[in-house]
This record gives structure tokens, sequence and C-alpha cells, in this order.
């Protein structure tokens, strides 16, 4: 039988083994020792599961739950062991997978027509439980597009067939636990055995399903509640419904009948909406607030977002002043250094906060102040801004990420300041078990434009961006529930209008680089959408922040 050549990273050695094998097999006659079970591999930087084999010559990376994509085959498995344990406890509730919080995922049991009781939570943790002691083995099938819909019809999961009748492929595959057959985009563990911990508590008007820590499986993440944030993803549940676009396939329906101009309309007037609601809850204030503190992550559109709340104030009688809380940046050799030595951009300790209140002061004092110009290039700050001061009817629209760091304002009261919280939370899900997460949305708006506007190409954005993750958990995400208000500056239509412009610039991300499997997840995320043209998406949008074509001077 012909020999194939696998190089194993883990072992650093190459060894040779029989067309066919499988990656388990593998592992298992190299002794793979890895912190915690072995639960996949990177296979020509391609992540695979254990049950793929190989037929050609193959560079291999084993990885646990405390790789990123393991984190992910862990959740996928978890999340089918609480279906079936959801069917079976409560088999006329259906299970509706939500959205990422508190660290957790939130679902709701569709069709409980009462409160969610801790009886029914401990019968399905028992369920489950039970599910995970059985070992039972996730199996993977080929098998033909009709009978896969038929199947999951039975169960009345009709938002996968939904999309399974779109893709038009005449063979698709399901996973099987024991007879309960159920589709994920993405892979899935060996067996449920594999799921060691897990946690189901009752959030709001569901469950919160608790995952453990990447770095530690024997802890679980710690649930953390947000209220806000919790308020703002019902509040734009009910957007969604306002169109009846909930999935990528209710949203692919609307682009194959023509009718995405109609989305496009509908979701750019909700934005504008809300921003003034913004804008009147700031004016109704009397005058009090000085200074508008806008935060958020990475690609959140905090820019265009300030400048369209800034034209809504105006309208409402009051002259907005933009400053970016990049000019206050310390010069380079005062910025810190993480833990690998690098220049930490995205501590608070990184801005010079005594000067950045001094002149917030002065200039509510009635001063006149020469505002800061920071030179990226020389790493220096520069006297050389406008100068400005603030008559009556005047207003601060400050941005930057640590505009709910209760640490940036040491001197300016609370009672003058009004902070806004702005990220891109999904509004659409793949179907009933599978969320978008915001990070992906996130990441493929700051890829998009930063090929546009810098000039880096994927793989650069892909490589920064488990970076931007941490500085994000560390610095911005644990004081979001300090705003006042939440804005989601997600749309419903975008991810169908990035898909054109991100799909070029991850194919360009060549074979033979580690961001090479991180590309390939992202493509075949999105090429579940139908492409939407975007020649109706207003100059004002938000999403012209990163596509082009805005009105707003950036």
């Amino acid at each position: 039988m012909k020999q194939i050549e696998i190089y194993c990273k883990n072992t650093d050695s190459t060894h040779y083994y029989p067309m066919g094998t499988s990656l388990l097999e593998i592992s298992n006659d190299l002794n793979i020792q890895l912190k915690n079970r072995v639960c996949g591999a990177v296979a020509n930087n391609k992540v695979r599961e254990l049950s793929f084999c190989v037929v050609k010559a193959k560079r291999i990376e084993f990885f646990d739950i405390s790789h990123p994509d393991g984190v992910r085959l862990y959740v996928r498995s978890l999340i089918f062991i609480l279906h079936a344990a959801v069917t079976k406890v409560l088999p006329d509730v259906a299970l509706q997978v939500q959205n990422g919080i508190s660290n957790g995922i939130f679902c709701e049991l569709n069709g409980l027509e009462r409160e969610i009781s801790e009886e029914d939570i401990n019968a399905i943790v028992k369920e489950m439980k039970a599910i995970i002691a059985q070992d039972i083995p996730f199996i993977k099938k080929d098998i033909k597009t009709d009978e896969a819909i038929k199947l999951l019809e039975k169960q009345q999961l009709f938002e996968k067939t939904e999309l399974f009748k779109q893709q038009g492929h005449l063979y698709s595959h399901l996973y099987f636990l024991n007879e309960l057959g159920n589709y994920f985009y993405g892979h899935l563990l060996p067996s449920t055995g594999y799921v060691e911990n897990f946690g189901l508590v009752k959030y709001f008007n569901g469950l919160l399903l608790q995952v453990p820590k990447q770095k530690n499986i024997k802890k679980l993440r710690k649930v953390v509640e947000h209220k806000k944030l919790f308020d703002i993803y019902q509040e734009h549940k009910k957007w969604a419904e306002i169109l009846n676009i909930s999935t990528i396939g209710n949203l692919n329906s609307y682009t194959l009948d023509k009718k995405c101009g109609h989305v496009i309309k509908i979701s750019e007037a909700l934005h504008e909406k809300r921003i003034a609601e913004i804008a009147n809850q700031i004016s109704m204030r009397d005058g009090e607030v000085k200074v508008v503190l806008i935060a958020g992550p990475s690609a959140s559109g905090k820019t265009t977002f300030s400048k369209r709340l800034g034209v809504q104030l105006a309208v409402n009688g009051l002259r907005p002043y933009q400053i970016s809380l990049d000019n206050y940046f310390v010069d380079r050799e005062k910025t810190p250094r993480d833990e690998f030595g690098e220049y930490d951009f995205e501590v608070l300790e990184a801005i010079d906060v005594d000067f950045f209140n001094q002149q917030l002061i002065d200039l509510m004092d009635g001063k006149e102040v020469r505002l800061p110009k920071f030179d990226f290039h020389r790493g220096k700050r520069i006297m050389n801004g406008d100068s400005l001061k603030l008559l009556p009817g005047d207003i601060l629209v400050v941005e930057g990420i640590h505009g709910m760091n209760p640490n940036l304002l040491t001197k300016v009261h609370t009672e003058n300041t009004f902070k806004i919280f702005i990220s891109a939370l999904t509004q659409i899900s793949f179907d009933e078990h599978t969320h978008i997460s915001a990070a992906d949305n996130r990441l493929i708006r700051r890829m998009t434009r930063d090929s546009k506007y810098r000039g880096y190409p994927a793989t650069e954005t892909i490589k920064r961006w488990p970076s931007v993750r941490r500085g994000e958990e560390k610095n911005i995400f644990p004081f979001q529930e300090n705003a006042d208000v939440m804005f989601n500056s997600a749309t419903l239509y975008e991810l169908a209008v990035l898909k054109k412009y991100a799909e070029p610039i991850l194919k360009q991300v060549p074979e033979n680089r580690v961001e090479y499997s991180e590309a390939t997840r992202l493509l075949k995320f999105l090429s579940y959408f139908k492409p939407i043209d975007d020649e109706e998406i207003p100059p004002t949008s938000l999403l012209r922040e990163f596509l082009g074509g805005s009105s707003f001077a950036y």
C-alpha cells in the first residue's frame, strides 16, 4: 500500500503511514501529549477533525481546547449535546442559539409556554451528562441533500434546510449522535466523552451555556451579567423581526427575490432613528453634558458614528467638536510595553491622562486651548492642532477605546459626561444552532478597510487580530457596562456586502502561511451568503467607513 509522508510539528519528526490512515490513528501512534486531550489538527494549514484520513503528504500540528479552533470544536459539540438533551427532556420545545454573551452562549427554548424552571435546567443537565458519560461518537456521513433536508425537517430545523436548498449541492454531510442528525458549519470532536466540563444556568428569559476557560478546561468561564448588552441584543432581535430576517437563509431569500434595497433602507433608517434618539437624550440634559465619550472595539465604526451623532446634535441646536484620544498618546519612548516587549498602545497608560483632563477642564472653564496632534511617524505629540474655545451650546465628542474606563476622566464630574459604547453585534445567525461571532464580523470589516486604505494583505490583519482581541478583552469589554447607552453598529445586510470585498483578499493568503487556516474558515463562512451590491448603501452609512464612498471626511 502507498505510504504517505507525514511531518508532525508537535514532535518535529517525519513519519510514513499507509494511505487512508486517520489523524486519530497518527496521534495515537505518535503518542502526542498536550496539556489537554488532543481534539483536532491543522493539516497543511487547514483545520481537520481527527477522523480525517490522509491521502497525500501533510504537515500536521495537533491541538487541544487551548487552541482557538479547539474551542470552536468543543462549543459546536457541546451545542449538539444540548440540542439532543432538550429534544429528549422537552420534546415539544426547540433549542434556539442566539448569541455569545457574558462568557457563555445565550439560548432560548422556543415553544416553552412558561418560565424556564430550575427543574427544567436540572433535567437537561442530567441528560447532557448521561450523553457525555456514554462517550458516543459523532459520526459524519455524506448523504444526498434531499435526504438530509427531509431528516432535518422532521426535527423542524427549517433554517438549516433553507440554507441547504440555497446551496444547491447534490450531496451534503450531517453529523449523527446515535440516530439524531444535525449540521454544523465546522468540525466536531470525535465523541461526546471529549466534553469534560460545561455549565447551564438561567439567564434572563433563557439559558446561558457555560464553556471552560481556554487555558484551563477544569474551570468554567465566570458569568458576568451584561444587562445593557443583553438589552441591546434584544432590541436588535426586534429589528430583525421587522424584516423577518433572523438567519442567513432569510437574508438570502431577499437577495434572490431582488429585494435587497428594502433591507438596506430599513436597516439604515433604524440606525438613523437610534442615533437621533441618543442625540435627544444628550440634549435633554439641558446643557449639563459637556463631554460625550464614545468607545468600542476595533472596527466597530466609532469614527463614523461620532460624525453621525454630531449631525444629530447639530439638529438639536448644539455645536459638536470632535476630539480623538489618539492625539493624546504619550511620546513613543514613554509608551508601555507588553509581555513580549512590544509597544502596547491599547493600555490606558499609553494615553497622557493628566494632560487630557487638564485640557478638558480648561475648555469647560471657558479657556482657549491648543489641541494636540500625534505624529505617528515620529512617535511624538506636536502642538499644531486647532485652537478651541467652548461657547454656550458647544459640546465635545471624544472618540477612543478607553472612553468607558473610569480612570480616564479624573477631574471631570460624571454629570458633565455622557458615555456611549458601540460595537458590531451581529444580528443574524447561521441557523437555529449556530450564532455568528461579532468578532468575525469586525475582523471582516477590518480586513476590508486595511486592504483598501492601508494596503495591508489579509495575512497581516489576521496575524495581528489575536493581539487586538487580547487588548479588547483587557482594556475595553470589562468597562462596557459603564455606558449610558449602547449602540449596535452592525446591519442585517452587511456581511453579504462585505463578501465581494473580503473574498478576493482572503483568497490571496498562500497555503504556506499559518494564517491560511483562518482565511479558509472565513471563506467557508462567507460562502453561505448570496452577495449584495453596495450601490444602494447611502454615503453616510457606518459601513462606508470600511467600504469607501463615505461623504464624511476621515
